[in-house]
């Protein structure tokens, strides 16, 4: 089974892993791909998606709620806002932050587990909490992959760290092979790997 959808989760040193991951995805890419990364509720809420979408040849911007979810753009939580997956669209809210986190990657990765199951992907990159440990955890619990950024290569490694303790089954892979992997996953071609 193809992957469909993209989650990937980062906090402290996640916009440079985050745009290495995405600089690998071709324009034809196969899967909707949603971020959630950490960052400050005030101002500057563009500078994230503007920094991005001039590294990767998706269309990446910010999540509006309702918006419609597809192939060939990336959505980015919004600061202050978690971001829910739906099949087709995303939503979002400001129900009380989680790990301390709006958005939170809990929050994300939950919601892509119950929407797309099998056909779901999460990435945990480099941070200094542990949110996106219990998302990955139901991910993986769903059918779906989960793919852990090595701790070893992570600017903080806690949160990959926090990551593989709840899904030890994770695909542990240096940031610059997750990208491709994620190719492989959306065209069908790769089962996940331990």
């Amino acid at each position: 089974m193809a992957v469909e959808l993209v989650a990937i989760g980062a906090s402290w040193g996640g916009l440079q892993a985050i745009e290495q991951v995405l600089e690998a995805l071709p324009p034809d890419f196969g899967a909707a791909v949603v971020v959630a990364q950490h960052r400050q509720a005030d101002g500057g809420n563009s500078r994230l998606e503007k920094l991005l979408d001039a590294r990767c040849t998706l269309t990446v911007c910010e999540a509006e709620d309702k918006q419609a979810l597809g192939p060939g753009t990336v959505l980015v939580a919004p600061a202050d806002y978690h971001l829910y997956v739906e099949r087709g669209s995303v939503s979002l809210s400001v129900d009380a932050p989680l790990n301390f986190s709006r958005p939170s990657i809990d929050v994300l990765f939950g919601s892509a587990a119950d929407a797309f199951g099998a056909g779901a992907a999460g990435v945990v990159l480099t941070g200094a909490n542990a949110d996106g440990a219990d998302g990955l955890a139901r991910i993986a619990a769903r059918g779906g992959t989960a793919i852990v950024q090595d701790p070893v290569t992570a600017e903080r490694r806690e949160m990959p760290e926090a990551a593989l303790a709840a899904t030890p089954q994770a695909c542990v892979m240096a940031l610059a092979d997750i990208g491709p992997l994620l190719c492989e996953l959306a065209a069908g071609r790769e089962q996940a790997r331990s």
